[in-house]
């Protein structure tokens, strides 16, 4: 499809791995627990679970809400994370940092849900921006 002369971001790519939608964002904040009563309680989104005491997720209509506090060298409102969905996560690693990403983590298990195990990875864009890539995978059975 074209829109104003422009091809769409599928007509644009060629081989290689692609992302498809964004399917979480993290935040950074003071006070996790502030700021799920703001998101939850204020705006409405949907509690989803907690990962431990620094560690909240909610959803926004499909997109996972990460409320975080600093990890590293992060800025509270400084440092927000895009997560992009991999269907292939070490391959579509491999294969971004072939061609001049930095490598920030390898993709690796983050947690385990009832249906599934969450996998990240990590890459730096040219900013130095964090750039998360996730696999939701299912379990065996």
């Amino acid at each position: 499809m074209i829109v104003a002369g422009l091809p769409t971001a599928t007509a644009a790519m060629t081989s290689g791995p692609a992302l498809s939608s964004i399917r979480q964002i993290a935040i950074t904040v003071a006070d996790v627990d502030a700021a799920l009563a703001f998101y939850r309680d204020i705006l409405g989104l949907a509690f989803l679970f907690r990962a431990g005491p620094q560690l909240a997720f909610l959803d926004a209509d499909g997109v996972r809400l990460m409320l975080t506090t600093p990890q590293g060298a992060g800025l509270v409102g400084a440092n927000s994370i895009l997560y992009f969905r991999a269907t292939d996560i070490v391959a579509a690693h491999d294969a971004f940092v072939a061609k001049g990403a930095v490598s920030e983590r390898a993709p690796q298990p983050a947690a385990r849900m009832p249906d599934h195990e969450l996998w990240t990875g990590f890459l730096r864009d040219p900013d130095g921006n964090l750039v998360g890539l996730m696999e939701e995978k299912p379990l065996s059975a």
